[in-house]
């Protein structure tokens, strides 16, 4: 139950930002025990792993997720339409549990191999979510999609709550999972629905909250038109807005909005590649952080980003905030991987747990292999990281002293049958696809 990582250049992401370039770290019992530099500890018993000189840093946290949608990944990708002309049908479709799975494990794949240990999702039977995430090794809060427009799962929010009622119960007993309750967004759920949600997070106090907010202008021109104020507003009287909830996106948020979620003690999670994609805007980055506002890098669903690689995420994350700022200064890199680490554990709650390398926390690790030609010369390692490194440079991933992958080898999936699985899916989206296309030039 021990394992001694030397040679290693530690980044631990803490609030001082300590750094041992030739540094050692000390896990037993799933926890880091001990970390320094110079000449390691005797660990009688240990694993030992000599790190090379490569980094070795806290696991990235992504706070926004669906990560059942990584099946739709590319589908119409340049079809204005393509929501109505073939997501939604497909979902009300295929969505099950199988292609839930399915799609999740996918996910978890890729997360893993590029350094993600833990990931927030919202969607729909995400009890098979959670036992994706808790196969995987990978920490994870799951969230159940309560919405108005026809889900999958569910038919009306009876019976959507009762389904959130199971995942609390189901994730219970799992050391790495938490449950949480994900209304899709103000203007799909409601009023009402919200302040329901506020009363079964009262009854469950652990869990968390996910939302959309302020995403897009129809959605903002909802909250006037019904309620005469901004969506964060709308939120706040609902009660929705507090310590425990995760505001996805944020990006049409003005001043007194950004106050009022900094009061309220709500976190962002910042999803800046899928909002340009989609030709959104970008959001106040900057503003919220000043405000005191936890706001961790997301990719969003890999329908809408893509991609599940963190590492592709980070230098929209700082070109925008630099553009925003009309200076290079905005968002330096050393702030974009604490976003990715701790701070994003904050967005979530774990901070106390994951998140940076400290004695007491738990062993969630990756290490970042250096030997890349575009990673050298090094003046700066957050700057390499930022700017410089893709996900197949993550060789080795650690989550509670427990490795889900060696070398580039995962461990816990067996990814053959992982992609096997997915494109048996996607082989019958395939054919709904050219049956949707067959119909709709006959219709024109």
């Amino acid at each position: 139950m021990k394992t001694l990582l030397t040679n290693a250049w530690i980044i631990a992401v803490d609030v001082a930002m300590t750094e041992h370039n030739r540094g050692w770290l000390l896990i037993e019992d799933g926890k880091i025990a001990a970390l320094g530099g110079g000449t390691p500890p005797d660990a009688p018993g240990a694993e030992v792993r000599d790190m090379g000189g490569d980094i070795v840093m806290p696991g990235m946290v992504n706070p926004h997720c669906h990560m059942a949608m990584s099946l739709f990944r590319g589908l119409g990708e340049d079809v204005d339409d393509r929501l109505f002309r073939y997501m939604l049908p497909l979902e009300r479709k295929f969505v099950s549990a199988q292609m839930v799975r399915a799609g999740s494990a996918l996910s978890a794949l890729e997360m893993i191999m590029g350094g993600v240990t833990c990931v927030a999702d919202m969607y729909y039977h995400e009890t098979e979510v959670a036992d994706v995430i808790a196969a995987s090794g990978m920490r994870g809060v799951v969230g159940q999609t309560l919405a108005d427009f026809d889900p999958p799962d569910h038919r009306d929010f009876d019976e959507g709550f009762a389904l959130c009622d199971a995942l609390a119960d189901h994730c219970a007993d799992m050391p790495l999972v938490t449950a949480s309750i994900a209304p899709h967004a103000p203007y799909s759920t409601g009023m009402a629905v919200l302040e329901r949600v506020v009363e079964w997070h009262e009854a469950h106090p652990e869990a968390r909250i996910q939302i959309h907010l302020a995403e897009t202008e129809p959605e903002a021109a909802w909250a006037l038109d019904t309620y005469g104020k901004s969506t964060t507003a709308v939120c706040e009287q609902a009660g929705l807005l507090k310590p425990g909830t995760v505001a996805a996106h944020c990006l049409l948020v003005d001043d007194a909005d950004i106050a009022t979620l900094a009061r309220t003690g709500t976190r962002v999670a910042h999803n800046a590649r899928s909002n340009g994609k989609a030709g959104r805007g970008m959001a106040r980055v900057n503003d919220m952080r000043r405000a005191g506002i936890p706001v961790g890098i997301a990719t969003d669903g890999p329908m809408s980003g893509n991609t599940l690689d963190l590492f592709s995420q980070f230098g929209v994350v700082s070109i925008f905030a630099k553009v925003l700022g009309g200076s290079r200064k905005p968002l330096p890199t050393r702030d974009v991987v604490r976003m990715a680490t701790l701070e994003g554990a904050q967005v979530l709650g774990l901070d106390d747990v994951t998140g940076s390398l400290e004695v007491g926390k738990q062993a969630d690790l990756i290490r970042v292999d250096l030997s890349a030609p575009r990673m050298q010369p090094i003046y700066d390692p957050y700057s390499v990281l930022v700017f410089a490194t893709k996900p197949d440079d993550v060789r080795d991933v650690m989550v509670a002293g427990n490795w889900l992958m060696r070398d580039r080898l995962v461990e816990t999936l067996e990814p053959a049958a992982v992609l096997a699985d997915a494109n048996q899916v996607a082989g019958q989206f395939r054919s709904e696809i050219a049956a949707i296309d067959a119909a709709r030039a006959v219709k024109d």
